[in-house]
């Protein structure tokens, strides 16, 4: 046949357009099933059968095209037409063609340019293509007590892509707020400012794990990519350093060849190890601060360094779980549980000197333990260069920078860590203490707002509110606010805000049968603080004219509180309680030796967080025993100054707290005091 006239034949009959068609609709088909497969979990080898099928498919079109034709009657055989026939049918196989192709080119041309619109924040920020959020993986083991290893599977996928520089990944401590595989994943990745969600699943049954992972684009809900892997737990790690490999092969990103070795580490060859980190994770991982969490995590982590001491990155985690107990939680902060911290951090370090939570670990030992900040910054920013998208690295350097007095500094890391990790309300929560701490209201309002806005049941957010609400004077906004409220033995925080508005009220009745029921059974996690919050329930009992029970009680929190001191002579919120309990009995030489002794330990320019705390501690002591002069000069420098607080509570003294607070009553009629109880204009 002649090649021309075979080509003119192939236009006659439609074949050109058919293929046109053909296509086009497959090209459609396969976008259709890449997206929609995954979400129904249909295996991947289900696309790639219907892809081979299309292409299969393609020559078998074109045959069907050459041969037959679409008539009124239906679909015939272009010999059994005659010359006539054949022209209009023809045309108007021409004209469905057409309309065929011009239909789906729509479509695909819209769907290109839904997928090119850009994504945005709630606030209206372009958010970057290579942003991801990994959320919390569905356990679907049949045992429901392995949805620690579920977690610990999502963070370890999450860790290993956060250390990819060209990504934007979102910490841990914003998505496990969210559950497994949600509806509204467009309005999740704008709350997180990601234009990528990954979700997964987790079953474990003995030694076999499999792991399904899907990778979605957040503004059209399609999935970019998806995986099933079958693996046995010796060889979980290849899974997690895979998928975090294709997922930044998809988000086009580029990793450095220390980034592709960090990837493909394996942290430790003991499976037993590996599991019980990833139980010690899991209590880690929890939103709630709690004492029990801390020590769970302590607990696991400890069992995992015991099974292999050379895991590095369970020694970094027990570190850095410890410390943060030691420091924030006031889990016994003795000089023994100090030198544990120091210890899992060097040896951390030694095992892997390049390890970023290993040198993250050792600024928090500094930070935390030692209140060297200069050197934990050091630390922290040599963590950064290997972590770039840990919020917590960010949230230390902004503590540390508050600690030295760095206001300018502080705000800018803080605004740093709200971009990697925007729903961390313990993150919101420090960064509404800052704001507290230069008695800036408004910012404080709003911060804690946003924290409500993300968990509405947040007692410590609602508490803190009443501070505020306290530090201006408002007693009955400040009621309102605590009321609902009750605190469960953990969140001692609360509670002594609480105990802070009835004293400042003079209702004390109800805050003593309260103080009562917790007392009659200490919770021993809380340590020293049971003492502290005994002081605190002979104060109510003092104000409430129960002076004899209060003497009683005094004598009861004493002998608590100097138990503990003998371990924690440097825990300056226990020698500061301890001042308190004695000018509260009467023992004025005691009480002022402490007091002089925790404010020496503790100057400015060592903390400035620390110092104002002790120096409102010296002058309670003062006015409560007779040195007016040394309590009001004290008092005008402590109103000068950032920060101050009473116990753990982080509230300033502010004029209004002043006016109402019983034990500066003393110190009532001298035209000084009188002075700096006037509210002054901004």
């Amino acid at each position: 046949m002649n090649p021309r006239n075979f080509f003119a034949e192939l236009k006659r009959r439609n074949v050109y357009r058919a293929a046109v068609a053909y296509g086009v609709v497959a090209w459609f088909l396969t976008q259709l099933t890449t997206q929609v497969f995954p979400f129904f979990d249909i295996p991947n080898a289900a696309i790639r059968f219907v892809v081979i099928a299309l292409a299969l498919g393609f020559p078998i079109a074109m045959c069907l095209a050459w041969l037959y034709e679409f008539t009124p009657e239906g679909i015939v055989r272009s010999e059994d037409l005659n010359p006539a026939e054949v022209r209009s049918a023809r045309r108007a196989t021409g004209r469905i063609l057409d309309f065929i192709i011009i239909g789906v080119l729509l479509l695909v041309i819209a769907m290109l340019i839904y997928q090119r619109v850009p994504f945005r924040t709630e606030i209206g920020e372009t958010i970057s293509p290579k942003s991801v959020a990994v959320l919390p993986f569905e356990n679907r083991s049949e045992d429901k007590a392995n949805a620690y290893f579920a977690d610990g599977i999502q963070d370890e996928i999450l860790s290993r892509l956060s250390k990819i520089a060209d990504l934007k990944v979102i910490s841990r401590t914003s998505t496990q707020r969210y559950k497994s595989a949600p509806e509204n994943l467009r309005e999740i990745a704008r709350q997180l400012g990601v234009a990528n969600i990954v979700e997964g699943s987790v079953q474990k049954n003995g030694d076999s794990v499999r792991v399904n992972v899907q990778l979605i684009k957040a503004a059209n809900d399609s999935h970019l990519w998806a995986e099933t892997f079958d693996r046995k737990l010796n060889d979980i790690f290849s899974v997690e350093s895979e998928v975090a490999r294709a997922i930044a092969d998809q988000l086009r990103a580029k990793l450095t060849g220390p980034e592709e070795q960090v990837i493909a580490a394996k942290p430790t060859d003991n499976p037993e190890a590996y599991d019980a980190y990833l139980r010690g994770l899991a209590f880690a991982m929890k939103s709630e601060s709690t004492p029990a969490n801390a020590l769970g995590a302590q607990k696991y982590l400890r069992q995992a360094v015991q099974l292999d001491p050379r895991f590095a990155l369970a020694w970094a985690e027990l570190a850095s779980a410890t410390a943060f107990g030691y420091a924030t939680l006031n889990l016994q902060p003795t000089v023994a549980l100090r030198e544990e911290i120091r210890h899992a951090a060097e040896t951390a370090s030694s095992l892997q000197p390049d390890l970023g939570e290993a040198l993250f670990a050792r600024g928090e030992y500094y930070s935390n333990c030692m209140k060297d900040y200069d050197t934990a910054v050091r630390y922290f920013e040599q963590a950064r260069q290997l972590l770039p998208n840990n919020g917590r690295i960010l949230q230390e350097l902004a503590r540390a920078s508050r600690s030295k007095g760095r206001w300018d500094r502080c705000d800018a890391y803080f605004n740093e860590a709200e971009r990697v990790d925007p729903r961390n309300v313990a993150m919101l929560t420090q960064r509404a203490f800052s704001y507290i701490a230069r008695r800036r209201f408004p910012e404080t309002l709003r911060k804690l707002d946003q924290v409500l806005n993300i968990t509405p049941d947040d007692p410590y957010a609602s508490a803190l509110k009443a501070g505020v609400a306290l530090m201006q004077g408002d007693l009955p906004q400040a009621a309102a606010l605590l009321a609902p409220l009750h605190p469960n033995p953990d969140q001692t925080q609360v509670l002594e805000i609480q105990i802070y508005q009835a004293i400042l009220a003079r209702r004390t009745d109800q805050i003593i049968v309260r103080l009562k029921e917790a007392l009659a059974e200490p919770n021993p996690a809380l340590g020293y603080l049971n003492g502290e919050l005994r002081f605190c329930l002979g104060w109510t009992q003092d104000v409430a004219g129960q002076h004899t029970d209060a003497k009683e009680t005094w004598r009861q929190a004493r002998s608590e509180l100097e138990s503990f001191l003998k371990e924690q002579p440097e825990n300056y919120n226990l020698v500061s309680d301890l001042a308190l309990t004695n000018m509260a009995l009467g023992d004025k030489a005691e009480a002022m030796a402490l007091a002089e002794r925790v404010v020496a330990a503790n100057p400015m320019e060592k903390d400035t967080n620390i110092a104002p705390r002790t120096i409102e501690t010296f002058v309670r002591v003062a006015a409560q025993t007779g040195e007016t002069d040394r309590a009001i000069t004290a008092l005008q420098k402590l109103l000068s100054m950032w920060g101050g607080a009473r116990f753990r509570i982080p509230l300033p003294l502010t004029p209004a707290l002043l006016r109402l607070d019983p034990m500066f009553d003393p110190l009532r009629n001298d035209p000084r005091f009188q002075k700096l109880c006037e509210e002054k204009k901004p």
